[in-house]
């Protein structure tokens, strides 16, 4: 061995710092991931959010509970009407009236949820896998999650930010014919959820990149207080929808799905069977859904009748009152978490009364899931953060509010 190869071995080697985002597209959003890199292998990992921080929750001081439901759209980006439905919830359980909902109401807002649960886990499950490598796949579910945006264009008015959730119920009744061309969908869909699963989840390519990758313990996923999927795919058999019922879901019938390791391919597997469950909630929902009334029936919190407005003064006085000041809401504290398909997105509101928050504090599951990448990146291969940031499927405009 020459001198300069001996000193070269000897010498210490410095670590190579590389810039993952914030324009990447496995980033999945406005994420800047700071690697620090032996070679191949990452020695430290540091997420760096903030990008789409919007305050949110500062906006909120400043807005009746009814002026905010648009900016919940903005949240989980890529499921609205959830975020509506799980915020209209908070304010509900502090007014005191979640329990005086229609049930038309609710199985409405339980198709709303369960609908945009199978939308973000098809776009979820097709980026992961075109991450991986599989672009067949993003196509076959882009092509599905289509279907759904124009469901929700057809019930809501906008295929995106949809705001379709009011107070005490909703903007509008599902609109003549939209049932069936649900159940058309119901039908069409599971065909696709197959042909992905035959794609992938044999697939050798798949399996070596997924396969005991971020592995995330039972014990370790409950320190980190992840929810979800991703801590359904660690083995802990928790949904919200069951541990803590609200709407309608005691009346359906409906599986937890729960891996056993914990890894990339876990995660996988568990949205695949969400995405069935929900289906199978769906058609109950459908099977099931009542005639009557989508609001609760109280001029004090829903706007009243139109027609009435315009030749009652009771009406016309609460129609004032709830566009200028808003809802009078009483004092008090509380907390409400729903079921999203990332997680628990959960709403803390402090109220000193009146039309606005005093404080409103969002819990978003994306947040705790990106908390997670320093623990599961270090120690992998730079081709692993792509499966692991894939497998997690958080969404930034979430995490940063």
């Amino acid at each position: 061995m020459s001198r300069l190869e001996t000193t070269l071995e000897a010498a210490p080697g410095e670590p190579m710092v590389l810039n993952m985002g914030p324009s990447h597209p496995a980033t999945h959003g406005v994420l800047r991931l700071v690697l620090e890199l032996d070679g191949e292998m990452i020695t430290r990992a540091t997420p760096e959010v903030g990008y789409l921080h919007r305050g949110d929750e500062k906006i909120a001081e400043n807005m009746t509970y009814t002026q905010f439901i648009p900016y919940t759209d903005r949240l989980d980006y890529l499921a609205p009407l959830a975020n509506n439905v799980a915020y209209a919830l908070a304010v509900e359980k502090l007014l005191g009236i979640d329990r005086q909902l229609p049930p038309r109401c609710q199985f409405i807002r339980v198709i709303c949820c369960e609908l945009a649960r199978v939308s973000s886990h098809l776009l979820g499950l097709g980026c992961f896998a075109m991450d991986c490598g599989a672009m067949t796949v993003f196509l076959y579910t882009f092509t599905e999650r289509e279907k759904i945006y124009n469901l929700i264009e057809a019930l809501t008015g906008a295929r995106f930010t949809t705001t379709y959730t009011r107070i005490g119920g909703l903007s509008r009744d599902l609109p003549p014919g939209w049932t069936d061309q649900l159940r058309q969908f119901l039908q069409e869909v599971p065909v696709t959820i197959n042909e992905v699963e035959t794609l992938l989840t044999r697939n050798r390519i798949f399996i070596d990149r997924t396969q005991g990758v971020g592995v995330l313990s039972r014990e370790e996923a409950i320190d980190y207080g992840v929810t979800g999927p991703n801590l359904r795919a660690s083995g802990v058999e928790y949904d919200l929808r069951q541990a803590h019922p609200y709407l309608v879901y005691p009346q359906l019938d409906f599986e937890i799905p729960v891996g056993t390791t914990g890894d990339c391919y876990d995660r996988y597997l568990v949205r695949m069977e969400e995405m069935r469950q929900s289906i199978r909630l769906l058609h109950q929902c459908l099977d099931l859904l009542p005639e009557g009334p989508i609001n609760v029936p109280d001029g004090k919190v829903v706007l009243p009748p139109k027609g009435k407005v315009l030749t009652r003064m009771e009406e016309l006085i609460h129609q004032f009152m709830l566009v200028t000041e808003g809802v009078n809401a009483p004092a008090g504290e509380v907390y409400f978490g729903a079921e999203n398909p990332k997680g628990e997105l959960g709403f803390y509101i402090c109220s000193q009364g009146g039309g606005t928050p005093y404080r409103l504090k969002i819990r978003s599951p994306s947040f705790v899931a990106v908390s997670l990448l320093p623990f599961l990146l270090q120690g992998r291969m730079i081709s692993d953060v792509m499966a692991i940031v894939g497998s997690l499927d958080f969404v930034m405009g979430e995490c940063d509010r």
